[in-house]
């Protein structure tokens, strides 16, 4: 490593390395973290491992604290995002001395995972870690849709506040795999990514993030502060006159109706690291909405 790159992790409240982040990731993913960061949902929790030239960042890999659910017990996992590099600062080792680094502090840690693109599958197994196919989980719809004037879509600007509480004191839908505690994950999907697309049941006590596309159904996330909300009443009173489908981006809990599974298809590819040999389930979908 040159002389004048150093190491420097955990800056988020450093205006010049923060915008110098910020400015990384927008030119590498299309993705300011600025307001994420304004609201207050930068937290302890994500934490940048970065190399600096002065007071420009130059590459990274951040690491994202979350516990997940997984066969109904909860582990404390590790979920790495945000791998980049200046494009003049490439082919010079710089995000394996990240990881390196990354690895080796958390060498304890039960299990580890990320989600990679389609350009460097050959990379992260160098680490340890195994590609893990995830399931696209859906059902058939049939069902009358039912008219409900109780449902309320969200203003994301004014409802944030309300949204991020409600996330705070959530329950896990499937106790074969969630995540938990990671209502800074969702609120960055609700200031960058479904904006329009948060709804609140209130005879159910639910928030729901959706979108219709054509007569497909797409369910990104039910939050609830009940256990064993009644999901196929939810789904009755989401649907469109035309739905025939319905998929969860998500792993949902069993069903009065079959679920369907197929292998997930996507353009992020499910790598783990697991340093405990936790028993995985054979079938399951990480929550798009805590995906880093």
């Amino acid at each position: 490593m040159m002389a004048n790159i150093t190491f420097i992790k955990d800056y988020k409240n450093n205006h010049i390395l923060r915008k110098s982040f910020n400015e990384l990731s927008e030119k590498t993913f299309g993705i300011n973290f600025e307001d994420w960061y304004q609201e207050g949902y930068w937290t302890e929790k994500y934490v940048p491992y970065s190399l600096r030239e002065g007071g420009e960042i130059v590459a990274n890999v951040s690491v994202n604290k979350v516990n997940l659910l997984i066969n109904g017990k909860k582990i404390s996992a590790l979920q790495i995002g945000t791998v980049m590099t200046e494009i003049a600062y490439r082919g010079r080792g710089y995000s394996r001395i990240l990881m390196e680094k990354v690895m080796e502090e958390y060498k304890d840690c039960q299990l580890i995972y990320l989600f990679a693109n389609q350009s460097v599958l050959d990379y992260y197994p160098k680490f340890g870690f195994c590609e893990f196919d995830e399931t696209l989980f859906s059902i058939e719809f049939q069902g009358v849709h039912n008219e409900n004037t109780n449902i309320r879509c969200l203003d994301i600007d004014k409802d944030k506040e309300f949204i991020y509480n409600f996330a705070a004191g959530r329950k896990n839908l499937s106790a074969y795999f969630d995540t938990s505690d990671t209502p800074e994950l969702l609120m960055f999907y609700a200031l960058k990514v479904f904006t329009e697309d948060f709804y609140f049941l209130e005879k159910d006590n639910v928030l729901a993030i959706c979108q219709q596309k054509d007569e497909v159904l797409h369910l990104f996330d039910l939050i609830s502060e009940t256990i064993n909300p009644d999901i196929e009443n939810i789904v009755k009173q989401l649907a469109a006159e035309n739905t025939s489908k319905v998929v969860f981006h998500f792993t949902p809990p069993v069903l009065k109706r079959p679920i369907i599974k197929e292998r997930y298809e996507g353009g992020n590819i499910l790598f783990v690291k697991n340093n405990a040999n936790i028993p995985l389930p054979q079938f399951l979908r990480h929550p798009i909405t805590s995906q880093a």
